[in-house]
């Protein structure tokens, strides 16, 4: 009877919190003289601290091209991205002998490309950009863990003769007419050309990528039977590296390589196509580079704290655990409340930041693990909270648990030195719905262009909580 009573009055309570911010009365307004429940609430001071996060785990499904000046801080973002293709299982071109495609009788490719397609970017569609694409020597490993900092030329996927070729580019494609554009059916990309004649590691020379990979195709159709085939013995994939300009970042959303070549059916000629895509079945990683001194800067300042992204800067937090429970001891948490505000831009315009629109809060000693382990927000030890415009901030309604397992680590002797710090990350929570239920299915690092302030440093921000006990 107790343990049902005790949750009703939980339950009450919380409601009271989120209704009123006053919490006086609390105390008598829920109390049951029959059960003798007694309710009780406290706040305390939280210290925040900004912190160079250095380098993120890069398990993006979107690739980052391009370069582009922070407004916030002066500093240069840069952003390259390495991917694998996608096969379909048992994949296969038409039979040898209906293609019409050839040169001295050997299969060939008409052309080929590479179509990097976006829907979002940062910065002026109308700068001008050049990029270089290089071919990998070998494939990304599935038990590799590739942060946002690694260098695939340092770690060899790249070698000093790897096929490569350069391109000019506008976000805007000003080839296009207007009417092509405004279209339902266009679709704003990159377009890349592998014409360039390759040569594979045997020395055997193609006169474009298109063709090697049809003459690998008809010689070894066992490399086209699934994606880690194929990336091991024909197509490890390719890096796309910012190689001048400034101005535009485009968030690449699918990478596509697109052969063309001529086949005949029922006696007729037709031009046919083959597409192998860089999707969420294989492997891919952004390579972010941020200016780290100005980065410093904003780190050093003592009066608030910053989440910036990608890659940029998150937010730590000291959580007065010991306070919390001292007296405590015997009580419930039924509310641990914390309510983080923004600090509102002086500087506004078209070319600002966006503010990062969901904030993962985890222990700090778990920064690395939770992501390389692909685990999820279980609302425990780890919280998600998205931007309230009306607000304009970040609510943790209940954190209480991860304040009980600090103390619980503290007591058994299992704790590090930032026991009691925990550090909000700018993240991308994916959801799939079932019937009609969202469930969370991944949390990733946001590498996308977000900042934002928040009150803190010197000035302590508080924590709200309330306790329950039976006399």
């Amino acid at each position: 009877m107790k343990t049902n009573l005790l949750a009703i009055f939980s339950f009450a309570a919380l409601l009271f919190t989120s209704c009123d911010s006053t919490t006086d009365g609390l105390g008598v307004s829920l109390t049951s003289s029959m059960d003798n429940l007694s309710i009780s609430t406290d706040t305390f001071p939280v210290y925040t601290k900004s912190i160079a996060a250095d380098s993120v785990l890069s398990r993006n499904t979107t690739g980052y091209l391009g370069k582009v000046r922070d407004p916030e801080t002066g500093g240069y973002v840069t952003g390259n991205f390495m991917t694998q293709f996608h096969v379909q299982e048992n994949y296969r071109f038409p039979s040898a002998d209906s293609i019409t495609s050839k040169i001295n009788g050997k299969i060939v490719a008409d052309s080929c490309e590479i179509r990097l397609y976006y829907k979002n970017f940062y910065g002026d569609s109308l700068s001008t950009m050049k990029l270089t694409v290089y071919g990998l020597d070998k494939p990304m490993s599935e038990a590799a863990k590739y942060y946002s900092n690694f260098d695939p030329f340092t770690a060899g996927f790249i070698l000093q003769d790897a096929y490569k070729v350069d391109k000019v580019y506008t976000l805007a494609d000003m080839n296009l007419s207007q009417t092509t554009l405004n279209s339902g059916d266009h679709v704003d990309n990159i377009r890349i050309s592998l014409d360039k004649p390759f040569q594979d590691k045997q020395g055997v020379a193609y006169n474009n990528y298109g063709t090697y990979i049809m003459q690998q195709y008809y010689a070894h159709p066992e490399y086209f039977a699934n994606s880690l085939a194929f990336a091991n013995h024909v197509c490890p994939g390719f890096y796309f590296q910012n190689a001048g300009g400034l101005g535009s970042l485009a968030y690449v959303y699918l990478s596509q390589i697109n052969i063309f070549f001529r086949y005949l059916s029922n006696g007729t000629e037709h031009v046919g196509s083959s597409s192998f895509s860089g999707t969420e079945e294989v492997l891919q990683t952004t390579n972010l580079q941020n200016d780290k001194s100005t980065i410093q800067k904003l780190v050093s300042q003592t009066n608030c704290s910053y989440i910036k992204a990608s890659a940029g800067i998150f937010t730590e937090i000291t959580l007065p655990a010991e306070e919390i429970m001292k007296g405590h001891e015997n009580d419930s948490i039924n509310s641990a409340k914390l309510q983080l505000r923004r600090i509102n831009d002086s500087m506004t315009g078209n070319y600002s930041f966006d503010i990062p629109n969901t904030l993962l809060l985890l222990p700090k000693d778990s920064l690395y693990s939770f992501f390389e382990n692909k685990q999820i927000a279980d609302y425990k030890t780890s919280f998600l909270s998205t931007y309230n415009s009306k607000n304009n901030g970040y609510s943790f309604d209940n954190i209480g648990n991860i304040i009980l397992q600090m103390i619980k680590n503290k007591k058994s002797g299992n704790y590090s030195a930032d026991w009691n710090k925990v550090v909000l990350i700018p993240v991308t929570a994916l959801y799939y719905t079932n019937q009609s239920t969202n469930i969370l299915m991944s949390v990733v690092h946001d590498m996308s262009l977000s900042s934002t302030r928040l009150e803190g440093g010197n000035n302590p921000q508080r924590i709200s909580v309330i306790y329950s006990h039976f006399k």
